[in-house]
């Protein structure tokens, strides 16, 4: 089969996956529905219970999660075309940590949810021109200097929220720990998410050329008359964007956006063309399928997602290095 029909062929896959998760997840839980109740019930043929549990809690729960590990994915992808390193990740800038300093000084505060969405969304944009500010610093910008202002900045945030952990009454540790293992059943509304992933995803595509001479080398992206520095801050802004997106939403959940864009490279190399959406849909579905799970397997209790995409990243990671290997 040709590359490109082999690539849409993938493409079309990962969109079927997409729609068979979420069709899992509406009709999954403590209480089962066939796929015909769920599709009426997701279509409002169905004003009974079934139409209650799937359009009022697991429906903008599910949209949540695909969008949440949507943007995680294309936030990974673009990091890691941007540092050229396979180990980069949505979270190694130091934004989750900046999110996680917001939503926990909001919950110390005693502030509603949305006080605690606006909150870490201002901590991550606090922590993302911080570090920009500083890699910045005399104009000599460059994929190390940021990486370790980053990581600095992310060891500043991870102090700070062990300190308010170690203050916060005992009431409040609870969602505060669940908050920063990932959790996706505060989502209520998902549109503002779904609509930050269509956006990031419509402007990441048009440089999607230059991303694949910059995943050359610098040297290389210049030469063939790459903006190379307005190309890096745009890639900046728009991991930054989704990241901070992702996290306000669902808190910090690890793995998707390092584990996916290489699974992703795996099928279908390393065109951003096609590695940016298929990474979006593939991080969807995995986040949707982990927040199932997490519902379900010692239900009625509910796990923190995060916990379960370590679990699944872990592994799949280890596989992927002694392949590599």
């Amino acid at each position: 089969m040709p590359t490109r029909r082999r690539a849409f062929a993938v493409l079309a896959c990962l969109a079927v996956a997409a729609l068979a998760s979420l069709l899992l997840a509406l009709a999954v839980g403590n209480l089962a529905f066939t796929p015909l109740e769920t599709l009426r019930a997701t279509f409002g043929l169905d004003d009974g219970i079934a139409g209650e549990v799937i359009r009022r809690l697991r429906l903008p729960r599910a949209l949540a999660g695909f969008a949440c590990g949507g943007l995680l994915a294309l936030a990974g992808a673009l990091m890691q075309v941007l540092l050229r390193n396979p180990l980069a990740d949505p979270y190694v800038l130091g934004i989750s940590g900046g999110a996680g300093v917001g939503a926990l000084l909001a919950m110390l505060l005693g502030l509603s949810a949305f006080g605690i969405n606006g909150f870490a969304l201002a901590g991550a944009f606090a922590a993302m021109l911080l570090v920009f500010g500083l890699a910045h610093g005399d104009g000599s910008w460059t994929q190390t200097r940021l990486l370790l202002t980053g990581v600095i900045i992310a060891a500043g945030c991870g102090a700070l929220i062990s300190l308010m952990l170690s203050i916060a009454p005992d009431a409040q540790l609870h969602g505060m720990l669940f908050w920063l293992m990932g959790d996706l059943s505060q989502a209520i509304d998902p549109l503002p998410t779904l609509l930050i992933l269509v956006l990031a995803l419509a402007a990441a595509l048009p440089f999607a050329r230059e991303l694949n001479l910059l995943a050359r080398g610098i040297e290389a992206a210049q030469a063939l008359g790459v903006p190379v520095r307005r190309l890096r801050f745009i890639v900046y802004f728009l991991a930054s964007l989704a990241t901070a997106a992702a996290v306000t939403s669902a808190g910090s959940i690890g793995f998707v956006g390092l584990v996916v864009p290489h699974l992703v490279r795996l099928a279908l190399g390393n065109d951003q063309r096609l590695l940016l959406p298929a990474s979006a849909l593939a991080g969807g579905s995995l986040l949707v399928c982990a927040d199932t799970l997490a519902r379900v397997v010692i239900a009625p209790e509910q796990l923190p997602v995060g916990v379960l995409t370590a679990l699944i990243g872990v592994p799949v990671f280890l596989f992927l290095l002694n392949r590599r290997a």
